[in-house]
C-alpha cells in the first residue's frame, strides 16, 4: 500500500525516483540533503516507500502520541524524549546495532540556512559500523534518490570532502536556505 501511495504522489507531482537499492542501503545512516522545505518530508517519505526501505527518523515524542501519533509512527517516526535520550547519536547507534534499518538524518538539522552541517551522522555510522547512504531531493530536476553508499574511512576530512562533492549539483527547493559547505 505504501509503495502505491508513493508512486501516486510522485506521478501527481511529476517527480521520478533514481535509486539503486543495495543491501548496504538497507542498513545504513542516510544523509538527507538539501533540507530547505517542509515539502521535503512528503517527497522523502514517498521515495522511501517506493524503494521499500524500513525508514526510521527521529521526531519530538509529542508527535508520536495521541491521535496524530499513529500517522507519524506509521511513517517511521521514532518519538524521542530529550530528557530520556539526551544524545540522539547514541540512541541511533544503539538502534542500528539492534536491528537492520535505515536511520534518516537531515544533515542540516533544520530547514533554515546553517553555517555548516551537523555531522552526527558520521559518528553514528562509524560507531554503529554501518555505511552512509546519500539521499537527495533535487527540486529543479524533480528527482529523488540515492547518490551512493560508502563505508566511512575514519578520515573525517577526506570523507566529508567526498560527501560535499556528491551533493555539488543537487538543487534545493529554497536555494537561499542551503549551504553546501558541510564542515
Amino acid at each position: 500500500m505504501k509503495n502505491a501511495l508513493g508512486q501516486l504522489f510522485f506521478k501527481i507531482a511529476g517527480w521520478k525516483l533514481k535509486a539503486n537499492i543495495s543491501e548496504e542501503v538497507k542498513h545504513s545512516v542516510m544523509v538527507a540533503a538539501p533540507h530547505t522545505s517542509n515539502w521535503d518530508f512528503p517527497f522523502a517519505l514517498a521515495a522511501f516507500w517506493m524503494m521499500g526501505l524500513d525508514l526510521k527518523y527521529f521526531i519530538k515524542h509529542f508527535y508520536t502520541q495521541g491521535l496524530h501519533g499513529f500517522f507519524f509512527r506509521w511513517t517511521g517516526a521514532i518519538g524521542v524524549n530529550q530528557k530520556k535520550h539526551g544524545n540522539l547519536s547514541d540512541y541511533a547507534i544503539q538502534l542500528l546495532k539492534e536491528r537492520k534499518m535505515v536511520v534518516l538524518v537531515p544533515a542540516e538539522g533544520t530547514r533554515k540556512r546553517v553555517e555548516k552541517w551537523r555531522t552526527g551522522f558520521y559518528r553514528i555510522a562509524i560507531e554503529a559500523q554501518v555505511p552512509i547512504s546519500l539521499g537527495y531531493l533535487d527540486y529543479p530536476k524533480k528527482e529523488a534518490g540515492i547518490l551512493g553508499v560508502f563505508q566511512p574511512s575514519g578520515d573525517f576530512e577526506k570523507d566529508m570532502a567526498y560527501i560535499q562533492e556528491q551533493y555539488r549539483n543537487i538543487g534545493p527547493r529554497h536555494p537561499d536556505n542551503y549551504n553546501p559547505q558541510i564542515y
